[in-house]
């Protein structure tokens, strides 16, 4: 089957990328207004950028129930040009779900999910205690991609410095996978869970002989 975007809608036209990029780590983001009002929410359309400078990417969608279309974490973003991205391990899964609901302004998602706030060292917004990682970032870039419904702003955030929990990380900054236990973001209302993995060495090409070496 071949299929032109151009041609859907765009609820259907995100059931593509939703159902078939898959699966996605979850970017926990933890923000703070002009006014001191903090917000913490979910959002899967997350990953790396790069490594120098160290940072990282977040995709907020439109919001079609708010008149500007734009959701709490980016408008906070706009702001203080400042976040937390922390990380959701199996056992923060239930608390993370709790704060993606569209809680009203003054009802503090932190509360409503029974979670401890505690102060970064680097940015205004609070990070999340119980999270094994947290990336304290400031705002690189914001780029929008669309107009109305369906569109996105991407959000490249500067990490500034990172918190990560002694037992999950050894001296050559590795992450232990087992310890951490994240969740990953699949479609509709399923997640999955990271249980089982394996190892492939990359192969090198020999530009004598035009063998592929493993």
């Amino acid at each position: 089957m071949q299929i032109d975007p151009h041609k859907l809608d765009h609820q259907e036209a995100y059931k593509l990328i939703n159902g078939g990029i898959v699966p996605r780590p979850i970017a926990w983001v933890s923000s703070v207004d002009q006014h001191g009002l903090v917000n913490l929410a979910p959002y899967s359309f997350f990953n790396g950028v790069g490594s120098n400078p160290l940072a990282l990417s977040i995709s907020i969608m439109h919001a079609a129930a708010r008149p500007d279309g734009k959701k709490d974490t980016l408008r906070n973003i706009e702001q203080t040009g400042q976040f937390v991205v922390n990380l959701v391990s199996e056992r923060l899964a239930t608390a993370m779900n709790i704060t993606a609901a569209d809680f009203p302004p003054g009802v503090s998602e932190f509360e409503a999910a029974m979670l401890e706030a505690v102060p970064s060292t680097r940015v205004r917004a609070p990070r999340v205690a119980e999270a094994m990682i947290s990336f304290e970032c400031e705002l690189h870039t914001l780029v929008p991609v669309g107009e109305g419904p369906g569109s996105a702003t991407v959000v490249i955030g500067k990490v500034l410095l990172v918190h990560v929990r002694d037992q999950i990380i050894d001296q050559r900054y590795r992450i232990d996978l087992k310890g951490l236990q994240p969740v990953a973001r699949l479609s509709g209302n399923d997640y999955a869970r990271i249980h089982e993995t394996f190892s492939m060495v990359r192969p090198r090409y020999d530009s004598e002989t035009g063998e592929i070496i493993t």
